[in-house]
């Protein structure tokens, strides 16, 4: 593979830059235009039809680092965010505060039969925080108002004290009120405890980060990992691409910052070690994650620790934003992957590096396709390493702030 399909990679500053102008201008462009889905943005740049509410969040955060590089100008960075929290507060329709999944490029309705999604909501709030923060002014009062109305105890299991995974109202029934699941181990939730304890309206109480149980393991020389269903890289960074976590600990002593360490450099040396014999791993193609794969999108991609004996669903699957997504955590290394990636000449799409690619095949596959909350974290990832903005923007956060102190991370 490296002497049929790679060429000398560019400098590591170059591929650094490409990638995160990339990943940009997937948010600036893939996005609706129409009076009445006015900033929606794409789960990913082949279904036309389809608005993640985790893209549209993390799209708000790009909207900060564009006008802040000099991407587009301040100006009109400032009216998308505007018009995109217009159209978040006034078009979809809301259940207690939270979104569907998914709405219709066009007009913010319901994309199919989408749930409601605590997890996505709170990725659009979290980006939405960020334009609010560095735009001031409107943004962030429309950012206060949106988030003012979500009522994070609706979405609380009060006998677990554990939020719900999801709700559907089809899944309603004399034993159920449509919620269903709940976020019983740790994966990429931390936000929702932040956002959930400060809330001006309807906060959830503190103890409900202590009360979410925690399943850790070792591999090889790791240290201990508190981690997560499967071992995807994912789960480890999207919380911390808002959130700075460096240098705190929560009451337990528990450091999330150096956990997430901890898993990126076991995730790179279980591609080194490779027990399962893929032609795609190896030192510079790792960081598993959830992405698309040969059979669609996958969100079982990972790597040990993870639960039971090895009970990923890797399939030789790599996706250039599992490391670049861990950027702060392992630069070397990522640094080294990023360049042998920039060496694929198949991986290269008009948004930076395709989704993800697979040697394990006949013939060797390559995605056809960007999404949107694989570019976000690339994004927010590259930017926190660079200038540390991202982290800025949330540290100076009234409503963040306060979380810290009250979830008593220190």
């Amino acid at each position: 593979m490296e002497n049929k399909m790679t060429q000398k990679a560019p400098s590591w500053s170059n591929v650094m830059e490409a990638e995160e102008r990339g990943c940009f201008e997937f948010f600036w462009r893939e996005v609706s235009l129409t009076p009445e889905g006015l900033g929606l943005i794409r789960d990913n740049d082949v279904n036309r039809e389809m608005c993640s509410i985790a893209s549209v969040g993390y799209g708000l955060a790009a909207l900060a680092i564009g006008a802040e590089r000099g991407y587009v100008g301040r100006r009109e960075a400032e009216e998308r965010a505007v018009g995109t929290l217009r159209t978040m507060k006034e078009r979809p329709v809301r259940i207690h505060g939270f979104y569907y999944h998914f709405l219709q490029m066009e007009d913010a309705s319901r994309y199919g039969r989408s749930e409601v999604s605590i997890i996505d909501t709170a990725l659009f709030l979290m980006g939405a925080l960020c334009a609010g923060e560095y735009f001031g002014g409107e943004c962030k009062l429309l950012w206060k108002e949106i988030y003012a109305e979500v009522d994070w105890e609706w979405y609380r299991d009060p006998v677990k004290n554990q939020f719900y995974m999801g709700y559907h109202e089809a899944r309603k029934s004399e034993d159920s009120d449509g919620h269903f699941g709940h976020w019983d181990h740790y994966a990429e939730q931390l936000i929702m405890y932040f956002l959930g304890v400060a809330a001006p309206k309807y906060p959830v109480p503190p103890s409900i980060l202590y009360d979410c149980p925690l399943f850790c393991d070792v591999y090889r020389d790791s240290g201990l990992i508190y981690h997560s269903h499967c071992g995807a890289l994912f789960v480890y960074q999207f919380s911390h691409a808002f959130l700075n976590l460096k240098g705190k600990k929560d009451r337990r002593g528990i450091d999330w910052y150096e956990n997430s360490v901890r898993a990126t450099y076991a995730n790179r040396q279980y591609c080194i070690d490779n027990p399962r014999g893929r032609k795609t791993y190896h030192e510079n193609a790792w960081g598993l994650t959830a992405c698309m794969t040969p059979r669609g999108y996958s969100g079982g991609q990972g790597a040990l620790p993870c639960f039971g004996n090895d009970r990923n669903e890797t399939d030789g699957t790599v996706a250039p934003c599992g490391p670049i997504g861990s950027l702060p955590f392992a630069p070397r290394e990522v640094a080294e992957a990023m360049e042998f990636f920039a060496g694929i000449p198949e991986l290269q799409g008009k948004y930076g590096f395709l989704d993800a690619y697979n040697l394990d095949v006949e013939p060797a596959w390559f995605s056809d396709r960007c999404i949107g909350i694989d570019k976000g974290v690339s994004l927010l990832m590259l930017e926190n390493y660079r200038s540390g903005l991202i982290w800025r923007l949330t540290d100076q956060n009234e409503y963040i702030r306060k979380a810290f102190e009250l979830l008593e991370i220190r």
